[in-house]
């Protein structure tokens, strides 16, 4: 059996002058999970548009083509699948994008997935291969027992900068009312772990020593999390994740991941205007001190990447400023900044279209750089020019030595200028190594700003 499977490039991406280093960052773990399912002797090819071209008239015609879709790529996914269903192809969609709007999706497939794939992949390939496949298939049933090992295999490593991606948990413990991933969850486990003997087996099968896990939350289940960090104590990682501001601030977990190697979190801080948290559930971040959590995180050496978002229902048009000078002021490493979206299957998009606030339904444009509704206490021109300035301020050259100026030590100044102006001040030279495949190349430097920033913790401990 021929397989192909594809991850269409998000609208944002596709530039034909400039490629963002973020872009190049994962390989498609989704797509080489689904792989893990198919036989050994089944000629099987994963093509990630971020990273290659794809030209899909000189291509063959596979038995059976799988495309991951999200809202961003929808329109691109659908090319994709239209073409090969008139090559006569089975054409299976999946992913968030499908989940949130099936009808949508089933237009252009033989096949669509709702939900996570682990239960309902198996049947449908049973299926097809006796040659009933349904038209749809829901997931019900959420486990990560017996998952079949990562296809890394049919991953070009050479052309990501951390091809060491992993996925232990699914979903997230909280239902913020803007996150995407809420309705990819519904009408089942929300949340749920590896066996920590199979994350442990599965970061061992990694080459080198950096490791990202992507899961949204890996400080999610306590017991889970605690058990994971004191198996990959020895190990020799240095190891990047995300977590909330509640887990950073409870006690001796962190410490824990730090001792396993964590060297830097993403953290949801989404804003800072209480009155924000609550009316989008982000009731994690209530009452949270976001300096203590800073604090906190540099003192035990993992460096900060702050995540914000504008246009909530009590920003004005001070927010801009204040978010950046709060963040500048902090240290934090770097920041991502996001204009709120209301995805299709969330809360906070049922509740604006119940209000008339949604502007338009064209999907290339809901990436959150662009305002798809009407905000309450700023013009939409206003909420996007701002939404752009931040970026600017808080990656000038001169917000950049000031948030090194907040470390109290020589080398903490300079590991937070190599990776701040690294990370936005070089972009040009990213855009080099994408295009050449060099990327990789850049993975030992990464690799040596994260090892440095472990040594703080036993300076300040010593």
């Amino acid at each position: 059996m021929r397989v192909m499977m594809f991850l269409p490039a998000l609208t944002e991406a596709t530039s034909p002058l400039f490629r963002p280093i973020k872009y190049s960052l994962f390989p498609p773990l989704g797509l080489a999970t689904l792989a893990g399912y198919l036989p050994r002797d089944w000629d099987v090819t994963l093509h990630d548009e971020h990273v290659e071209r794809l030209d899909l008239d000189r291509a063959e015609t596979p038995d059976l083509v799988v495309i991951q879709v999200y809202i961003t790529s929808a329109r691109r996914g659908y090319e994709i699948a239209d073409h090969y269903r008139a090559r006569g192809s089975h054409v299976v969609l999946g992913g968030l994008h499908v989940t949130s709007l099936p009808e949508e999706a089933a237009a252009h497939a033989d096949t669509i997935f709702l939900g996570p794939g682990e239960d309902t992949w198996p049947v449908f390939l049973a299926d097809w291969r006796a040659g009933r496949a349904a038209a749809r298939y829901t997931s019900k049933a959420r486990t990560l027992v017996g998952l079949p090992p990562i296809r890394r295999d049919l991953i070009a490593r050479h052309r990501y900068l951390v091809p060491n991606s992993i996925v232990v948990s699914r979903g997230c413990p909280h239902h913020c009312d803007f996150c995407y991933k809420d309705a990819f969850f519904e009408g089942g486990k929300s949340f749920y772990t590896q066996t920590v003997d199979a994350a442990l087996a599965e970061i061992d099968r990694l080459p080198g020593r950096h490791v990202y896990f992507l899961d949204d939350h890996l400080f999610g289940n306590r017991r889970f999390a605690e058990a994971l960090f004191d198996g990959m104590t020895g190990m020799g990682r240095v190891w990047q994740a995300a977590g909330t501001v509640d887990s950073v601030l409870a006690p001796d977990l962190l410490e824990r991941a730090v001792g396993a190697g964590l060297r830097s979190l993403f953290v949801g801080f989404e804003s800072v205007n209480d009155a924000n948290l609550a009316d989008q559930r982000k009731r994690q971040n209530i009452g949270r001190d976001y300096g203590a959590v800073v604090r906190r995180l540099h003192d035990a050496g993992v460096m900060v990447n702050a995540s914000f978002v504008f246009g909530m229902d009590d920003d004005g048009p001070d927010v801009f400023d204040r978010t950046v000078e709060w963040a500048v002021g902090q240290g934090i490493e770097t920041a991502t900044f996001h204009i709120m979206t209301p995805y299709p299957g969330t809360a906070l998009h049922r509740r604006m279209a119940a209000d008339g606030r949604i502007l338009h339904s064209d999907w290339d444009r809901y990436d959150t750089r662009h305002v798809v509704y009407q905000p309450r206490h700023l013009t939409a021109e206003q909420l996007e020019s701002g939404y752009w300035r931040a970026y600017r301020d808080f990656y000038r050259w001169g917000a950049i030595w000031r948030g090194a100026s907040a470390q109290d030590t020589v080398r903490g100044r300079a590991r937070h200028l190599a990776y701040a102006g690294g990370w936005k001040k070089f972009e040009p030279l990213w855009d080099l190594a994408i295009r050449t495949g060099r990327v990789l190349h850049a993975l030992p430097l990464l690799e040596t700003v994260l090892a440095a920033f472990g040594e703080r913790r036993a300076t300040a401990s010593g």
